[in-house]
């Protein structure tokens, strides 16, 4: 590079280099203004996260923010709350799956699930709570899209889900406080439809699934007991029972504006009738909307009776 270039290039960075004019003039005259500005041109990137513990422990139940390396390849890390009993020892490990935002995927807040995730510690479980690709801040492309009503593809849509949560039942798995048996997965809603689709895969270790108000494709057009493709959704369900042979329980209400008693029983039947193992439970109305059953304050005393009996049977 000439000297007149040298002159020009320096002249360029040192006007973006604001109220540093004395620094500037000072290191001009002392000759060494071009290893300088180099430096400052050449801004190192910023440091990855690693995956693991972000931060501090917080609370009673020992609430932390994880990262769980998702395994499309892309290097996306799930934002994740962790829950933990007290004590080192190796407990059994429950992953809960959030459903779709209502809002938008993008602007989801990250999921937390705080009571029903109290209730699992005080039974002896690790608690994880991912936000799955696509969703808030993991951010991504929203694998779990299931594309337009008339030609809906619900199964897809679930496998995405069942990919996040078999990233975070392996990532978890590893951790020195989780017993690699005796996993239990729950889902709400999408994340419901999701574990029923994780169901199907027959993951090694996890002795039982909870499926809380599953499905996808509820309320179009924001319309009550107007599903996108019932039909498909039961299909769909079929499609999953057909190779999942691991316990599921199935709970659903009777107010569940999504899915209606009537679609959420022909769900589970044809899930059954394809081979699959489903106890289904039609709980009384809760709210205004019974859809928000495993999420709303106050609904542990609800649905729990129907879960720790599950519990108990596990390894």
């Amino acid at each position: 590079m000439g000297s007149s270039a040298v002159r020009a290039w320096r002249q360029g960075v040192t006007r973006g280099i604001v109220g540093y004019p004395a620094l500037i003039d000072f290191m001009r005259h002392r000759g060494f203004a071009l290893t300088v500005l180099l430096a400052l041109a050449v801004v190192p990137p910023a440091r990855a996260q690693a995956p693991g513990p972000q931060g501090a422990e917080q609370g009673k139940y020992r609430e932390q923010r994880w990262l769980i390396p998702t395994d499309d390849g892309s290097g996306r890390l799930m934002r994740t709350v962790v829950y933990r009993p007290m004590g080192e020892s190796p407990r059994p490990l429950v992953v809960i799956n959030h459903g779709a935002s209502i809002a938008g995927p993008a602007t989801a807040p990250q999921p937390r699930f705080a009571e029903a995730s109290a209730w699992f510690v005080d039974q002896g479980y690790v608690v994880v709570v991912p936000q799955r690709r696509g969703y808030g801040e993991t951010g991504g492309r929203q694998n779990e899209s299931f594309g337009y009503c008339d030609n809906a593809d619900f199964v897809g849509a679930g496998r995405e889900g069942a990919r996040d949560i078999a990233a975070a039942v392996a990532f978890m798995r590893q951790q020195p406080f989780v017993r690699a048996e005796g996993l239990v997965v729950a889902g709400h809603s999408a994340g419901g439809w999701a574990t029923l689709a994780y169901a199907s895969l027959n993951p090694p270790g996890v002795a039982a699934m909870i499926n809380v108000a599953g499905g996808r494709g509820g309320r179009r057009d924001n319309l009550p007991n107007d599903n996108c493709s019932p039909e498909k959704l039961v299909q769909g369900a079929g499609t999953y029972g057909r190779t999942a042979r691991t316990p599921t329980l199935w709970l659903y209400t009777a107010n569940d504006s999504f899915f209606d008693a009537g679609l959420s029983r022909r769900m589970a039947d044809a899930y059954r009738s394809a081979g699959g193992s489903a106890t289904y439970r039609l709980l009384p109305a809760f709210g205004q909307d019974g859809h928000a059953l495993f999420v709303a304050r106050g609904s542990v005393t609800i649905w729990s009776p129907h879960v720790k009996p599950l519990l108990d049977r596990s390894p």
